[in-house]
């Protein structure tokens, strides 16, 4: 398990091995979010790397706003 320090200035450095596993870059935005007492930072993805994600889903039961209840 990969551990850092909080710096005087509220700082922390995200592990080497994680950045790259991850692919993270020089100032690309995290989201911070905190719940029961633990802190998770999720990592903000350009929209254009969704692009195909939903490649062969399956459109028939996909209802148009209109006649949802």
């Amino acid at each position: 398990m990969a551990q850092t320090t909080i710096s005087s200035k509220f700082q922390i450095v995200i592990p080497k091995g994680i950045r790259e596993k991850l692919h993270l870059a020089p100032k690309q935005r995290l989201h911070v979010v905190e719940k029961g007492g633990v802190i998770t930072l999720i990592p903000e993805v350009p929209l254009a790397s969704l692009r195909g994600a939903l490649k062969g889903m399956n459109m028939e039961e996909i209802r148009e706003k209109k006649d949802r209840p």
